[in-house]
């Protein structure tokens, strides 16, 4: 069997130096914001080049501590990406704004930046771009609306690690983005965590309150903040393995650049372009008989995933906030898209096994 993934042997390489980090973090005894954490911040803010990160529980909170930093005005209306994963939504929602989808490009699945300036009204106040499958987003059509219509960029990076638009690393366009280290994500934790990418100093020291209970000082709130915070622990697993983020990717890239070559036409498969470097934190493919594909290829000892089976204006939670709303091109891409193994626990082998059995198909 080829699973899809398997974090297991994803983590292998990493054990022993887990193991002696973890021995010398038991024997500090500090547990929550303590130097670890500090640490991992300022090597993650210098791997982008930005000056500050601000480490948090996970994605979702990234994202949602972001928004609140901005201080937009009640019920804004913030663009997002039709087929974007739910959190990102989720974020607007809780900050108490308006999301209003825009649809993707069918080639890149990242937002269409020629719908952008149709969706503007004199209620927006931000774009929040989503870095999708480890492809970053059309960025200088973007950055110009932005910048002719006064709103603010807010990335999406949970997907993006170390991914390019014209050598520029995803995380560093906006005036904030968050990021997610699922385990399964390119720069995985070993559990929740997240983190706030900024080079603004005021900013940063809003986030540090927020993610805080609001407190600058110890049982002195300023403002009404959130229990978000990435603990030390997860801020050593983190700087073992972005010591190792450039070679992920790399192998992603080695195991992705085989499908590119070798899949017959009969797949649609994620565009290239030499503006873009991507990280393929997601390799998918689409088929107008994906499920028949999926079942097939199960059947052949073959793992694979969906990302993501229901659009987001399908989605119950959200069907009456997005009442009467037609996103076609989101349908299309939920419908047949399918995810296959690109991941460090799979050698060129595994995958030149998963491209003959497609070849078959």
């Amino acid at each position: 069997m080829i699973p899809y993934d398997n974090l297991a042997k994803v983590n292998e390489p990493f054990h022993r130096e887990f193991e002696n980090r973890f021995s010398l973090f038991l024997q500090k005894g500090w547990y929550i914001l303590g130097e670890e954490l500090q640490r991992f911040e300022q090597a993650f803010a210098g791997y982008h080049g930005v000056e500050h990160c601000i480490g948090v529980a996970n994605g979702l909170d990234a994202l949602v501590l972001a928004l609140t930093a901005l201080n937009l005005p009640e019920r804004s209306e913030v663009i997002v990406p039709s087929n974007t994963y739910v959190a990102s939504i989720l974020a607007i929602l809780r900050t108490g704004h308006i999301p209003v989808l825009v649809e993707p490009d069918i080639r890149t699945y990242n937002i269409n930046p020629a719908l952008i300036e149709a969706a503007i009204t004199p209620q927006t106040s931000a774009i929040l771009v989503v870095h999708l499958y480890g492809k970053c987003c059309d960025m200088d059509p973007i950055l110009a609306i932005a910048a002719k219509n006064g709103l603010a960029i807010v990335e999406d990076c949970a997907q993006s690690h170390g991914a390019l638009y014209k050598g520029r690393m995803a995380g560093t366009f906006g005036i904030l983005s968050g990021f997610s280290f699922y385990p399964s994500k390119n720069l995985g934790a070993l559990g929740d965590a997240g983190a706030v990418l900024t080079r603004d100093d005021a900013l940063k020291e809003e986030l540090n309150m927020l993610r805080n209970y609001g407190s600058q000082k110890k049982y002195y709130n300023e403002r009404i903040g959130f229990n978000s915070r990435l603990d030390e622990l997860q801020a050593v697993f983190l700087q073992v393995k972005l010591a190792g983020l450039d070679q992920i990717n790399q192998h992603k890239r080695k195991l992705a650049k085989l499908y590119l070559g070798r899949l017959k036409p009969d797949f649609i498969l994620p565009a290239e372009d030499s503006d873009y470097s991507d990280v393929y934190h997601i390799f998918n493919i689409r088929h107008p008989e994906r499920d028949r594909l999926r079942s097939y290829l199960l059947e052949n000892g073959i793992g694979t995933e969906i990302h993501y089976p229901v659009a987001p204006h399908r989605q119950n939670a959200l069907k009456d906030l997005l009442k009467g709303a037609e996103f076609p091109v989101s349908d299309q891409i939920h419908a047949t898209t399918l995810s296959l193994p690109v991941s460090t626990c799979h050698t060129e082998q595994d995958i030149e096994r998963v491209i003959a059995v497609l070849n078959a198909f």
